[in-house]
């Protein structure tokens, strides 16, 4: 089982975060307001917050066994999950494995496999972190927000955005190695919950393709469009959050 806290209560909502940091983190401030209505599980994948590494490579499988697994033991019986980034596929797995637990999926910025563009930011990222380089903490910066939204900032707050990518969650290593062998293409067609595909039209770090293949391969998926880049949570939380909840009431 893995890490969690939980918040509020209602009908469950579990949510998943992407590479080297935590669901709190990945959602902001959406989780108080989604608190308000839901029982929302913030879930750690292995290797970030109190959630071990396994002993060997991250697998698709049983990471997506552990988030089921993890709500269950939060007390839900059936749930929503709502995946961002890497997130995403393995809620795509968890949803494709456990269609009597997951009664809606969502997903934000998500990707079923690595395309090109992504897996070339996949490998820069490993390398940079892999060495230390204090470059890092910029390139994510900028592959994570919009250009509109950076160029709206002061440089202070610049700096400060930056700061907070020289931290990274201990597993970061591993979960980029396991973003970069990912693939759950294969599990689309098993999907049968409603599901609600998002895509940042400004995401530099997962090209909005990724969610289009996602959309594409989900039986009677929706897509829908957030401004913003990477990090829309963060970015437009507002709007992130009308389109999170229009779903969760339509289903």
């Amino acid at each position: 089982m893995l890490a969690y806290d939980i918040r509020g209560s209602g009908p469950g909502l579990v949510l998943l975060h992407g590479i080297g940091n935590t669901a709190a983190e990945t959602w902001g401030t959406l989780v108080d307001s989604l608190a308000a209505t839901h029982t929302v599980v913030l879930a750690d994948l292995p290797g970030s917050g109190r959630s071990p590494l396994p002993g060997g490579p991250l697998a698709a499988d049983t990471v997506a066994d552990q988030v089921v697994e993890t709500a269950l033991g939060a007390g839900l019986s059936d749930f929503v999950i709502a995946g961002a980034s890497l997130g995403a596929a393995v809620a795509v797995k968890a949803a494709a494995r456990h269609p009597g637990r997951v009664r809606g999926l969502f997903t934000l910025a998500g990707f079923a496999r690595p395309r090109t563009t992504l897996w070339l930011n996949l490998e820069l990222w490993a390398s940079l972190h892999a060495r230390r380089d204090e470059g890092l903490s910029a390139l994510l910066t900028s592959l994570s927000f919009s250009e509109e939204y950076l160029t709206l900032l002061t440089p202070q707050r610049v700096r400060q955005l930056t700061a907070a990518f020289a931290g990274s969650a201990p597993g970061t290593a591993e979960q980029i190695a396991f973003a970069l062998g990912i693939d759950v293409r294969g599990d689309l067609r098993a999907v049968t919950a409603p599901a609600l595909v998002v895509a940042s039209p400004g995401d530099r770090m997962v090209a909005p393709e990724h969610s289009l293949e996602l959309a594409e391969g989900i039986p009677g998926a929706r897509l829908a469009a957030v401004g913003g880049g990477h990090a829309a949570a963060i970015e437009e939380p507002g709007r992130t959050l009308e389109i999170l909840t229009g779903f969760l009431r339509d289903i």
